[in-house]
């Protein structure tokens, strides 16, 4: 997934498990820069 910015581009891995481990999920969610509550 990529969300391009003004000047740069973020790009976070999306996992296509059905589960994920705690560590792997917050990386996904910090990288997101999104807040934590749309993934609760």
């Amino acid at each position: 997934m990529q969300k391009v910015e003004s000047c740069s581009t973020i790009t976070v891995l999306v996992s296509d498990h059905k589960e994920l481990k705690m560590g792997t999920l917050l990386s996904i969610i910090r990288q997101s820069k999104l807040p934590r509550a749309l993934f609760e």
